[in-house]
């Protein structure tokens, strides 16, 4: 009981984020949750919540979406995610090695990120071959972990410098794969009982954290909260290193 308690607090901080910056809350969250729930319970609740997130965003923030770039987004990113199919059958057995794995590249992005953000670089743009690796990179993470948003996220920083733009796009992206995820969950069997009785919570959890973080998000800079966000995706990868 104490470990779903704990996921909860965990859905509600994550996805205070989430809702500010249109990502990282699940990168932030999937290190805690396998921890406290496991990856077969952690994966498709917050799948579901990150598509009820997006949702949210997406219908608020409609008009901002920058169509080009959510269908280049959409459609590199969803190659990954087929090539992510392939990868978690071969590696099954090596489950403790994927966390490992996720946990390192976590680390290295915040660390850049934050880099990046204190010395001021400005985003550079990013050639072509470059871009899609990091897309296609982004599609196989996202379908393993539900948390490609910390790659993709590079990406989009050197695209869209609109803040109202960049949270709607992202919030779209992720609704169109997080929904392709849910029907191969279903598929697997990951919907049981018990997931979906955490879920029913897990979303009730979601909807004080969205009302949360977009009373927040009116008052606050990105810039802020890109600072707190770098801080936690470190702290998630380290997490994940001592699992």
């Amino acid at each position: 009981m104490l470990q779903k308690i704990l996921f909860l607090i965990v859905v509600f901080l994550t996805n205070i984020i989430q809702c500010i910056t249109g990502f990282a809350g699940t990168v932030l969250a999937m290190p805690f949750s396998l921890m406290l729930v496991g990856y077969d319970v952690a994966k498709p609740i917050l799948n579901v919540l990150g598509f009820a997130a997006s949702l949210f965003i997406v219908i608020k923030e409609f008009r901002s979406i920058n169509k080009k770039e959510f269908g280049k987004i959409v459609g590199f990113m969803g190659l990954g995610m087929v090539l992510s199919h392939f990868i978690m059958q071969a590696a099954a057995s090596y489950e403790g090695l994927l966390y490992k794995v996720l946990g390192v590249l976590v680390i290295v992005i915040a660390l850049f990120n934050a880099y990046k953000f204190y010395a001021k670089k400005e985003s550079r743009d990013l050639t072509l071959p470059v871009a899609i690796l990091l897309l296609i990179a982004s599609g196989v993470v996202h379908g393993l972990f539900v948390c490609g948003g910390a790659l993709v996220v590079t990406y989009v920083n050197a695209v869209i410098k609109d803040k109202n733009e960049f949270r709607a796009t992202l919030s779209a992206v992720w609704l169109v794969l997080n929904f392709i995820i849910m029907i191969n969950d279903i598929t697997a069997g990951y919907m049981t009982q018990p997931t979906l009785i955490l879920m029913a919570v897990s979303l009730a959890v979601l909807a004080l954290a969205l009302l949360i973080g977009n009373l927040i998000y009116k008052k606050m800079s990105k810039e802020v909260f890109l600072q707190l966000t770098y801080t936690l995706m470190f702290i998630s990868g380290v997490s994940l290193l001592i699992k």
